[in-house]
Parts: C-alpha cells; sequence; structure tokens
C-alpha cells in the first residue's frame, strides 16, 4: 500500500472540496475556519461565521443544550457530537449531525477543534413519519377485540371473558334482543318455519 503525503495546498483544496461541511475552533471555543460547504449551506461570509458567529444560526430551542455540549467538550478536550438545527441560506432550518474532535498544534498542545457536519434532515423525518406510522399501527391494535373463536366470548384488558352481550352493554351501552338468522335457522333448525 502506497501512502500519499498531500502538501498544504493539496489538503486545503481536499477540506475545500469535501462534500461535508468542516469546521475548525481555536482555544478560545470560537471559529477561525469554514469550508465552502458550510458557506455555501448558511449564505454567509466567513467573516460573520468566525468566533461565535456560526452559533447565530442555531435554532433557538437548540441552541442552550449545544452550547452546553460543546463547552462541557471544550473543558475536558473530549470529542463531542450533537444534532442542532441549522438555519439554511433560504431561512429553512435544517437538522444537523455535527461531530468535533480536539487536534493538536504543532507542539502537541491542545490547539482545539475541528469538526465536521451532515445534513440529516431526510434521515429525521423519516424517523418522525415512521414513528407516526408505528403509532397508528398501534392504535389500530389497541381497537381491536380479542373474541374467542369458538365460543365468542370477548377478553376484557383485566383477562376475564365476558360474553358479548355483557361487554358491549359494559363499552357501548347498547342493549340487545335475541333473533336467529335465516341462515342459522336453515342450518340449526330446518323443521322451524318462520313466520
Amino acid at each position: 500500500m502506497n501512502i500519499i503525503c498531500l502538501n498544504f495546498s493539496e489538503y486545503a483544496n481536499l477540506v475545500e472540496q469535501a462534500p461535508i461541511m468542516i469546521w475548525r475552533a481555536n482555544q478560545t471555543m470560537g471559529y477561525d475556519y469554514v469550508n465552502k460547504q458550510w458557506l455555501s449551506f448558511t449564505g454567509r461570509t466567513i467573516e460573520q461565521e468566525r468566533g461565535n458567529g456560526w452559533a447565530e444560526g442555531i435554532h433557538p430551542e437548540d441552541l442552550p443544550r449545544c452550547m452546553k455540549i460543546y463547552t462541557e467538550s471544550f473543558q475536558l478536550k473530549e470529542p463531542f457530537e450533537m444534532e442542532y438545527r441549522l438555519r439554511r441560506a433560504d431561512g429553512v432550518f435544517r437538522w444537523l449531525f455535527d461531530r468535533g474532535v480536539p487536534f493538536k498544534g504543532s507542539s502537541g498542545e491542545f490547539a482545539g477543534y475541528i469538526g465536521s457536519c451532515i445534513d440529516t434532515t431526510a434521515r429525521n423525518e423519516a424517523q418522525l413519519q415512521l414513528k407516526a406510522t408505528q403509532e397508528a399501527e398501534m392504535q389500530r391494535l389497541r381497537k381491536l377485540i380479542p373474541v374467542c373463536a369458538w365460543c365468542r366470548k370477548i377478553r376484557e384488558d383485566n383477562g376475564y371473558w365476558n360474553e358479548i352481550e355483557s361487554y358491549m352493554t359494559i363499552h357501548f351501552q347498547a342493549k340487545f334482543s335475541h333473533g336467529i338468522c335465516p341462515e342459522c335457522q336453515s342450518t340449526h333448525f330446518p323443521c322451524v318455519v318462520s313466520g
């Protein structure tokens, strides 16, 4: 296996053309770099994103949680992952999965974080749709009434079996009168003439 060493301009070109959003934060926790994918997504300039400017695009409901994860990770110098909504250039908030890892300077000292973000909106929407479908199916299943195939008694939630008439009276306040349908009459009582 041959390992290819990249010079700085090749590395920079690689980062700029990566199909994901890439960012870097220095020791002050402020962003000092975002790639063109980030700028294209947000529709902002590098100057607007520098320092803590990047946080201006985070959805207000997500910002406190994100900043807590971000600052605690910096203090511990540990990798982090988080999901949040970031405002796209057209003003629409999109879900992002953000992963940051500490990096070291040339002398081996902690120099900040490097991170990447991917848009997970389609995945999140699919998961929400699946959850809604599953909940609808559970609601449908909750409406099924367990009936004995032999005697036609109905099982209550507490496990007791009741005659269908009792069950319907208790749950639906229905009253019953009894008769015999023509099919049962001809099968079970062929000698009886209906009048």
